[in-house]
């Protein structure tokens, strides 16, 4: 089974438009594939990246199957379809690449399951914000300036990456995100103040049933971007909430959907619970867990903490400036990308990092150390 996670580029997006951001997801993962066959962008495939996560304990792939070009991409399904391998695609490819006989999940339902206009159709009423789909004709007038609101992408097309949220803050002046200029259909969603937040995450086997892996919690920053996770001590979502979201994974288990999801859920100031959005793929969340378990299957219940470092030169440059820390221990890369080693015009390299220990405080000041040196 190839998982298929980086998906072409949208018709009227050029290219280069969020380009690093796509390849890098597909290297997410690597560092826990074992033998399963991965198609991933090779700036995921660094020699000295996937020794740092051998040395870490995590199970690396040992069939990874890289590509550098758009073209490359597309022959290395075709390489593995013709395996006999069947593709298990985490963002929605089209159907003359990737046949829905050929596929674990076809891609109408991955692209149906992680639209934002989908909660309305998986998610209990009780657990919805107040939310409206509109079209851009209507943006305008159901997001006013003077009002707080959060706009999201309607769409079945691939997306991630934080890329597809945009948050108003009444009063603010708005600049609409590049999506919103591309996109025919819209999500408006009240703006909520959010007191906890969450990643519930779950998998779907073979047997169709949705199982709860753990409970993580969301680190957002001041933009309302995804900035890392907590693992292990997390403050636990109230059981109507987390009944819910088994009961959400079932539904997509009934319709065909196997493999991980997140739901991102929240508890607002005033008490409301709320299903946020849907992450049915492999995330940001999953693989720090899975890590977890790989190499420290004893202390899930201890503190831990992601965090994703940035730098502009080669990858190989921002390994050796974290090797102080990786050799102090209490440190583990779970993922990283070096678009320079393949077509993207950005350059840029990032590293997913794990940190754990046995104090919540200490594991969060390393991590903020470290995110204060290099960036995020």
């Amino acid at each position: 089974m190839a998982v298929c996670a980086r998906p072409l580029v949208e018709a009227g997006v050029p290219t280069a438009r969020h380009r690093h951001t796509r390849d890098a997801l597909s290297a997410r993962p690597l560092a826990v594939a074992a033998d399963t066959a991965v198609i991933c962008s090779a700036g995921g495939t660094d020699p000295a990246l996937l020794a740092v996560m051998r040395d870490g304990g995590l199970p690396v792939g040992t069939d990874l199957r890289e590509f550098r070009t758009e073209a490359e991409f597309a022959a290395r399904v075709g390489e593995a379809m013709a395996d006999g391998l069947l593709i298990s695609m985490e963002y929605p490819q089209p159907t003359d690449l990737c046949p829905d006989a050929r596929t674990v999940k076809t891609a109408l339902l991955v692209g149906h399951l992680n639209n934002k206009a989908s909660i309305s159709t998986l998610v209990d009423p009780r657990f919805q914000a107040r939310r409206a789909v509109v079209t851009r004709a209507g943006l305008a007038d159901a997001a006013p300036a003077e009002k707080s609101w959060v706009l999201k992408a309607a769409t079945n097309a691939a997306h991630g990456g934080s890329l597809d949220v945009y948050l108003h803050e009444a009063g603010f002046p708005i600049t609409l995100p590049v999506f919103a200029t591309v996109l025919d259909e819209f999500v408006i969603e009240e703006y909520l103040r959010i007191k906890r937040n969450w990643g519930i995450q779950l998998h779907i086997g073979p047997d169709a049933r949705a199982r709860l892996l753990a409970v993580t919690e969301q680190r957002i920053d001041d933009a309302g971007i995804y900035a890392g996770g907590r693992f292990g001590l997390v403050n636990a979502p109230p059981f109507a909430l987390l009944t819910e979201c088994l009961a959400i994974a079932q539904r997509a288990a009934d319709v065909g959907y196997r493999g991980l999801c997140s739901l991102d859920c929240a508890e607002s100031e005033d008490g409301q619970l709320v299903v946020l959005d849907l992450n049915f793929r492999i995330t940001s969340g999953s693989i720090p867990l899975l890590a977890l378990r790989s190499i420290r299957p004893h202390a899930l219940d201890l503190p831990a903490e992601s965090a994703k470092l940035s730098g502009q030169g080669p990858i190989g440059d921002l390994l050796h400036a974290l090797r102080p820390a990786l050799r102090a221990g209490g440190l583990l890369v779970t993922a990283g990308h070096d678009s320079l080693r393949t077509d993207a015009p950005v350059a840029e390299c990032t590293l997913q990092i794990l940190v754990y220990g046995d104090d919540p405080d200490e594991v969060t000041g390393r991590r903020a150390a470290l995110e204060r040196q290099f960036g995020h």
